[in-house]
C-alpha cells in the first residue's frame, strides 16, 4: 500500500466500500489512510 499515491489510495477505499469488499481489506486501507493523515480528505463510512 505504501506504493500507492494518496489519490489512488483514497480512490481504492471508495471503490472497495462501493463493491462491499472484505471488511478486513477495507480496514487495511483505513489504517493506511490514517497513517498518512488523510482522514480529512475523505469521509470514512462505518
Amino acid at each position: 500500500m505504501e506504493k500507492l499515491s494518496d489519490d489512488l489510495l483514497i480512490e481504492t477505499y471508495y471503490k472497495a466500500v462501493e463493491l462491499n469488499l472484505n471488511h478486513d481489506f477495507i480496514e487495511l486501507i483505513r489504517v493506511e489512510i490514517n497513517r498518512r493523515s488523510l482522514t480529512d480528505k475523505i469521509k470514512l463510512s462505518s
